[in-house]
């Protein structure tokens, strides 16, 4: 099978070229020319554009069967946040525009995540899960929340897609803002984040990046057109990850809490200093102070 993947040079996407290359399809990468490819196998073809250009993604589907969308736009933080909107919502549009153009595209499966179905504040979601629509953490969450709506409606009106939604993705690689935890626990062991986060129990749904990816394959093969699948795991709080992680590091861990409003005063203030160095935050301050009780979006899925 012909197949073409966009975000391909992302955490995610690298991890996912190799399986398919491994697993025998012909894999068409759709990166920009500035994008670093070290992570792609040798094997791959490469289409340079944008996920913002319709005419260079028409050229990049040329000839392919099914395309994985994986691209996105994933900080916590940026100077102009219509970024945000540009490449997770137009780049969804651009890609259900070519499906509509290129003849010979069966399916697409798209990339969303866990941030698309918002925080359950305690409660176990399931796939039916839908974001209110009403409070966001970051113009990210609010970007994939809109591009989820886009893609239910797609699949609605007749487009074979097909929809994932990682949970937390952890393990080995790049650290990259699709690598989050690895980003978390250098803050920790580097000093500069101490303590736990908040009250450090909070829970959310963890997965790690090749059980994503196999998700991504079992997908594929037998996902059902229209159908919205949880490529989730464990739940656990990062309270338990630190733990873990002092216990495999044979390292102290943290022995006090960092309340949610230094947190919060930490992110502003890492905004402050990001418009003068230019230099992306780790974390930002909340878009609603209604959400500065949910720390990282806290999601729990139901077990499958």
């Amino acid at each position: 099978m012909k197949v073409l993947v966009t975000g391909a040079s992302g955490y995610l996407g690298g991890r996912l070229c190799r399986r398919l290359v491994a697993e025998g399809h012909a894999v068409r990468v759709f990166v920009r020319r500035s994008s670093d490819l070290s992570s792609l196998p040798p094997s791959i073809e490469l289409a340079y554009g944008d996920i913002t250009d319709l005419p260079s993604l028409l050229d990049a589907c040329s000839g392919c069967d099914l395309l994985f969308h994986a691209a996105a736009l994933v900080e916590p933080w940026l100077p102009n946040p219509s970024q945000f909107f540009a490449v997770n919502v137009g780049g969804l549009k651009n890609v259900l525009q070519a499906f509509r153009e290129t003849k010979t595209l069966q399916r697409i499966i798209y990339t969303s995540s866990f941030f698309a179905l918002g925080p359950t504040d305690g409660y176990v979601a399931d796939e039916k899960q839908m974001h209110q629509g009403k409070v966001f953490c970051t113009e990210y969450e609010k970007s994939k929340a809109k591009a989820d709506g886009i893609a239910l409606q797609a699949a609605a009106d007749g487009i074979p897609i097909v929809l994932l939604y990682p949970g937390v993705i952890y393990g080995p690689g790049k650290v990259t803002t699709g690598n989050v935890v690895a980003k978390i626990l250098i803050e920790r062991f580097n000093g500069r984040l101490p303590g736990y986060i908040g009250n450090g129990n909070d829970r959310t749904s963890f997965c790690h990046v090749e059980d994503v990816v196999s998700g991504h394959i079992a997908a594929m093969h037998k996902g059902r057109v229209g159908e919205r699948y949880l490529l989730t795991g464990e739940n656990a709080s990062f309270k338990h990850v630190f733990d873990m992680a002092a216990l495999i590091t044979k390292t102290k861990r943290p022995w006090f809490h960092i309340p949610l409003w230094v947190i919060e005063i930490y992110g502003w203030i890492s905004v402050f200093f990001s418009r003068i160095t230019g230099k992306l935050p780790l974390i930002s301050y909340p878009l609603d102070w209604r959400t500065s009780n949910h720390g990282l979006n806290q999601l729990e899925i139901e077990d499958p």
